[in-house]
């Protein structure tokens, strides 16, 4: 387990956590498998892979987290907020023009305070890191600029939000295990970090994990099927991501990458990143 702590005033505490689960309905026992050794107090799930009819509810809400906001499709996608803390608000974004169920977002109040949750699940981009030649690293392309837009458009960095998901972008060096390697792949070519860099800008977000874990230590989430001994070649990288906004940076208390998770019986290629806050009044 990676943890990183840091210390603040004791006040209402949020845990978050968020993973790609790839498949709910498949890997539904790692769910309580996180919600049980985590305890969090909210999960965000993308790659959920399932349409709304035959989401898990009951058996997600058997687990303490009553209050769900869940948009799915079959097979692909689908994204899941899954909460202790009754939401005030849910909303679906569509992006690009498409209904593919990529972001969602809820809005909870906490020590008096509203804030605001989007589940993200950025497109992979293929195998071509080329958007004339490959029409899905194009459709990457336009939504991560669509939501660098919006985020400055409909958004004030002076508001309480957070943004969890897997952004399937490792933009610094020491979040892939090879950046001179990977610089041709997509998830750490040039133009992705560049415009990754672009949509944390729009609002002076804080990469939070980078917030307890210095730029010159590796910080991975995502280990390929395709290693069969993952931990021995640790060929990782950081896919997955929680930002928030300057107010919330003061509150943000401890970081956490279960990386066992990634050891767990038919475990997800990417394991949970979890985030305490410690909110003031």
């Amino acid at each position: 387990k990676s943890e990183h702590i840091m210390q603040s005033k004791k006040t209402a505490k949020l845990r978050v956590a968020t993973w790609n689960i790839n498949s709910v309905r498949l890997r539904l026992p790692l769910v309580e498998k996180l919600a049980t050794e985590y305890k969090p107090d909210i999960i965000c799930l993308q790659e959920t892979k399932a349409t709304d009819d035959v989401f898990p509810t009951d058996a997600i809400k058997q687990m303490g987290y009553a209050h769900q906001h869940i948009h799915g499709m079959k097979s692909y996608n689908g994204l899941a907020i899954l909460s202790k803390i009754p939401l005030v608000k849910s909303v679906i974004h569509h992006r690009v023009a498409k209904q593919d169920c990529r972001h969602i977002a809820c809005t909870f109040e906490i020590n008096g305070k509203p804030v605001d949750l989007h589940n993200i699940y950025i497109p992979a981009g293929g195998d071509i890191p080329d958007a004339a030649l490959n029409d899905k690293f194009g459709h990457k392309i336009d939504f991560v600029q669509e939501l660098t837009e919006f985020w400055m458009k409909e958004h004030s960095e002076t508001e309480n939000i957070i943004a969890v998901g897997d952004f399937n972008i490792a933009p610094l060096e020491h979040d892939v295990w090879s950046h001179k390697q990977l610089l041709t792949v997509v998830s750490h070519t040039p133009i992705e970090v560049k415009l990754l860099g672009e949509m944390r800008d729009s609002l002076e977000w804080v990469d939070a994990m980078r917030h307890f874990v210095p730029d010159h230590e590796k910080l991975y989430t995502w280990w390929s099927y395709r290693n069969q001994d993952w931990e021995k070649s640790n060929r990782g990288r950081r896919l997955d991501h929680v930002w928030v906004t300057k107010p919330l940076k003061g509150s943000l208390q401890k970081m956490q990458v279960a990386v066992e998770a990634r050891n767990w019986p038919q475990p997800s290629d990417h394991v949970p990143v979890i985030v305490d806050f410690a909110l003031q009044k």
